[in-house]
């Protein structure tokens, strides 16, 4: 699993200049810590280790593909 980090003093002091209170500020900062605690987050980064990870694979089938084929084929 992949860790999202922010500054959560700067999302507090940005909650409180756009009119939240200063409870509702950290009612809101802790709600968004513990929903990224829980959540399984596709990042970028991951998406494309298993974009390469697919790629490969699908290339050694249709290798290990044509080599079969090219092996009935001589058989016949």
């Amino acid at each position: 699993m992949s860790t999202i980090t922010f500054d959560t003093h700067q999302l507090v002091k940005e909650l409180k200049a756009n009119g939240f209170s200063d409870d509702q500020a950290e009612g809101i900062n802790d709600a968004l810590k513990n929903a990224l605690n829980v959540a399984d987050v596709a990042t970028r980064r991951g998406l494309k280790a298993l974009e390469l990870n697919l790629t490969i694979k699908i290339g050694v089938l249709i290798v290990a593909a044509l080599g079969f084929m090219t092996a009935i084929q001589k058989m016949l």
